[in-house]
């Protein structure tokens, strides 16, 4: 699923204390050369620090194609979660600028040997036996954590279903978001009518019913989904119409922040 460049920039009447930013004026997507992964940019604006969330197969010449447009700086690369259409990139892009990768310790080993899920797939894919080393620089994530990076605030939220390490990234709603929507980069746990396979090594249908329950309905319904796949929707577009949510129900449970 192709979504193309996404941008969006949203209206500033001011910038907020330093390190202390409204959800991001700057979102770009692109999706990798395989698999239809979508890589994400986010910056508080252009000419900042910024973060690469998901490198996927191919990603690198587009990525620098956007960083160089908007006159941003890589600060670390985010993974929703291990598998190797999110994570093709991640070392190459980690080394070009000398920053941190960012995975939850659940799926910290898929970084050792991302090749477990796909390997028979991507030997076909690239006509032998895969190269590959981790970064030099990974960071484990934990339920909860609150990053603040690239002038950023985001909430991780584990969402084991899809893997058992997969996250969130969703905007701090600690911090005061102004006119902007918050916002969510689901990876594979929630897609625009759809959600994450489960029948993958390391998937775990239970898990991911938990998840969508714990973590997705209790979102906002302005809440802007970010998916690791196909189009940016909208969480409240989502309860009503994405056929696994509704069978969930549409009442969101009480949840705190």
């Amino acid at each position: 699923m192709s979504v193309g460049a996404q941008c969006r920039q949203g209206r500033r009447a001011g910038r907020p204390p330093a390190g202390r930013y409204s959800p991001p004026v700057l979102v770009v997507g692109f999706p990798a050369q395989a698999f239809d992964t979508n890589c994400y940019v986010v910056a508080p604006a252009p000419g900042e620090e910024c973060l690469v969330v998901d490198p996927g197969i191919g990603v690198e010449d587009h990525l620098e194609e956007v960083l160089r447009e908007h006159r941003l700086r890589p600060v670390a690369v985010l993974l929703t979660h291990g598998h190797l259409d999110h994570v093709f990139s991640v070392t190459p892009v980690c080394g070009a600028r000398g920053v941190p990768a960012y995975i939850h310790s659940d799926d910290r080993s898929r970084l050792t040997d991302p090749t477990a899920t796909f390997g028979p797939v991507l030997s076909q894919m690239f006509g032998g036996a895969l190269e590959w080393s981790e970064p030099d620089d990974v960071l484990e994530l934990s339920d909860g954590m609150r990053l603040q990076l690239a002038g950023l605030d985001l909430v991780v939220d584990h969402a084991p279903g899809h893997t058992e390490g997969s996250v969130l990234f969703r905007s701090d709603p600690a911090v005061p978001s102004g006119d902007e929507p918050p916002y969510c980069l689901s990876g594979d746990v929630l897609f625009a009518g759809s959600i994450g396979r489960t029948d993958l090594p390391g998937g775990d249908s239970a898990a991911m019913v938990r998840s969508l329950r714990e973590r997705i309905l209790p979102l906002a319904d302005e809440t802007v989904v970010l998916p690791g796949h196909g189009p940016r929707t909208t969480i409240g577009r989502e309860r009503v119409s994405n056929p696994f949510l509704v069978e969930l129900g549409t009442t969101p449970p009480t949840r705190g922040v």
